[in-house]
């Protein structure tokens, strides 16, 4: 076989990277190759088109194994297992107990409960919550309350009481008062009494060595809209805040570092993202080995991973179910300790039974179909990732580095420097989607022409999540979806149309059949992103037959839609004789002609480099859709 193997690679002779390059510019016919073939990410990151082995040389990971410190390849030796997690929002306590019982014997061995943030729950009532749930099998999670020192307190007692091993309990309070103060402006009790409690919590759970008190919500970064590498950046500053708040206090850092949970988000940018999680534990690992480790295992990072809501959709919900399926491919190659997957229906309402299923499912195909459990670091050793994970390392450490100069995250946050950094990402990022540089299937591009929403939704659905407190000190950080402005312009037009008919904005299709069908394909997508009707045209014999129909039906705009030649001699015809019954716009953008037809009153194109966003919006107020009464609130 060995013999076999080498006549077979012996007739493939090297080829040197040179020769490929040289290959590629020829087939670029002098294009730029910069512009043609590098990807410049939002973080700031040159992506080659290719990597080869040479670009491996100078990893200096590449001959760790898995389990090894600092834990690039992931915390375990062998295999890639993790929990399968799911939430609960705890109203009656009999029925999230009940829930949670089904949902365990349907592959879920990580429970999340949601507690009401207003009630001081009692033993009594977390027993109920918890009875015939083993703690010593199944995770448990708690988030939503702000008891969570009473709550630690009890959990010891119930299993000391039950008699579960105590280095067998897994689970954590979700307990982060730095994200907290980043979202709300205002500490649970004051900045000094907030750290004295997260050093009580590690006091607490003392004899449940794997219970997590204090966490670390880097998920509010990414669906704030930040980049990947600030995500990291301000993460890793967060958590490094704790380890040196912490250790001031007396604590030694093997008693702090392992009691931290990283609750992160995975987006959809699926290489990038198992290379952001691969960068996250090596990063980690190298800052608590700083405070003097004298246990490796304690640089170990612990990642609970949800899929991001900023790419979640309301129109063509089930996109999101897409969405998460790469999400989570992502999240587990790279490595995460538990995972949860949203539900596809949560943008715009409490998650139906349905919803919940597929999403639980989406994880157990994963790993019982799929077998990604059985590997370690299945990602190891690919060029294209490996080369990300160091890119991104070099680039969030930069980052780390200089909030570090400023005095640390919770510094940085009173002197607005993060969320200024946030919001300028943010700002790119809306940008991009508004001109279809970032594309959200189903929203921005391609969307379900018949799809209509019908049920009354809150105006809290599209727009960003504010939690700031009465008496804030900083400017807070605030969740929201990329897609919220495309929505509301088309919930817009639906809720119009409940009482007016639909706007329709009519294909006027002539000459060259190529040209006319591209740009009436173009301009039919562009209009249903606002959820107007389209009417498309297989195309008039004649620009005169075409005038004489859209006269008789006078739809509220109409698109022109042919070849650059002959609008040449056919556009301001047809304006001047529809611009009375119908608003007229124009399937691309001729560079000279379009001058003239400016300057005789036509005011839309439509072409690759229109801010849809902003041009819809237009034709929305032209037409009287966006003066609809407010939406409820």
């Amino acid at each position: 076989m060995e013999h076999q193997l080498k006549r077979l690679f012996s007739e493939f002779p090297p080829i040197s990277t040179e020769q490929w390059e040289e290959i590629i510019q020829k087939d670029l016919k002098g294009a730029d190759y910069e512009k043609k073939l590098i990807w410049k990410t939002n973080e700031g990151i040159s992506v080659k088109p290719y990597y080869r082995a040479g670009n491996l040389n100078d990893i200096p990971w590449m001959h760790t194994f898995p389990g090894d410190f600092p834990f690039v390849r992931g915390n375990k030796a062998s295999g890639n297992s993790w929990l399968v997690r799911q939430d609960i929002k705890v109203g009656d306590i009999s029925k999230a107990n009940e829930k949670a019982l089904d949902i365990l014997m349907k592959g879920v061995d990580s429970l999340g409960f949601e507690l009401d943030c207003k009630k001081d729950y009692s033993l009594e009532e977390i027993e109920a919550l918890l009875k015939n749930i083993r703690a010593d099998i199944a995770e448990i999670n708690f988030t939503g309350t702000s008891h969570q020192l009473k709550l630690v307190a009890i959990i010891d007692k119930l299993v000391r009481k039950y008699n579960r091993p105590l280095d067998k309990i897994l689970g954590s309070v979700n307990y982060d008062p730095i994200t907290r103060f980043s979202r709300r402006g205002r500490w649970y009790d004051s900045e000094e009494a907030d750290f004295c409690t997260a050093y009580e919590l590690i006091k607490a759970a003392k004899a449940m060595p794997n219970y997590r008190v204090i966490s670390v919500n880097g998920h509010t970064f990414a669906n704030a809209g930040a980049t990947i590498v600030q995500e990291i950046a301000y993460t890793l500053s967060a958590g490094s805040e704790y380890l040196t708040r912490l250790t001031d206090k007396g604590l030694f850092i093997g008693e702090v570092a392992p009691r931290m949970k990283f609750n992160l988000a995975v987006g959809s940018s699926y290489f990038m993202e198992i290379a952001k999680l691969r960068a996250y534990r090596l990063l980690w690992a190298q800052i608590v080995n700083a405070y003097g480790l004298n246990d490796a295992r304690n640089g170990r990072m612990f990642i609970y991973g949800q899929n991001s809501s900023w790419n979640f959709t309301v129109y063509d919900p089930y996109v999101n179910a897409l969405r998460t399926t790469t999400g989570t491919m992502s999240a587990i190659l790279g490595g995460v300790d538990s995972f949860r997957v949203l539900p596809f229906d949560q943008a715009f309402e409490t998650p139906s039974d349905f919803a919940e299923r597929i999403a639980r499912n989406q994880q157990l195909i994963l790993k019982e179909e799929s077998y990604l459990d059985k590997i370690a670091d299945p990602a190891a050793g690919s060029y294209y990732i490996e080369n990300l994970t160091q890119m991104l390392v070099d680039e969030a450490w930069k980052l780390f580095l200089k909030i570090d100069e400023e005095g640390g995250f919770v510094a940085a946050l009173r002197k607005g420097i993060i969320q200024n950094q946030i919001n300028e990402s943010a700002s790119k990022r809306n940008q991009h989607i508004a001109t279809r540089r970032e594309i959200l299937l189903g929203t921005n591009q391609y969307p379900n022409f018949d799809e209509i929403v019908k049920s009354e939704l809150p105006l809290s659905v599209f727009q960003p999540e504010n939690k700031s407190k009465e008496g804030a000190e900083i400017e807070h950080i605030q969740i929201y979806r990329g897609s919220q402005a495309f929505e509301l312009l088309r919930y817009q037009t639906d809720t119009y149309s409940q009482n007016n008919p639909r706007p329709k904005a009519w294909m006027f299709t002539y000459g060259n059949p190529a040209m006319r069908k591209a740009r009436s394909n173009f301009a039919s997508n562009f209009f249903a992103c606002a959820g107007f009707g389209v009417i498309d045209n297989i195309g008039f014999k004649s620009v005169e037959e075409g005038i004489e129909e859209a006269l008789k039906l006078k739809p509220e705009i109409v698109v022109i839609c042919s070849s650059d030649e002959e609008y040449n001699d056919n556009a301001l015809k047809i304006f001047e004789a529809l611009k009375v019954s119908s608003i007229v716009a124009l399937a691309g953008n001729p560079p000279v002609l379009s001058d003239e037809l400016k300057a005789a009153g036509m005011e839309h194109f439509i072409h690759v480099k229109s801010n849809v966003l902003e041009t819809l919006q237009v034709f929305q107020q032209q037409l009287g859709i966006a003066q609809q009464p407010e939406l409820k609130n």
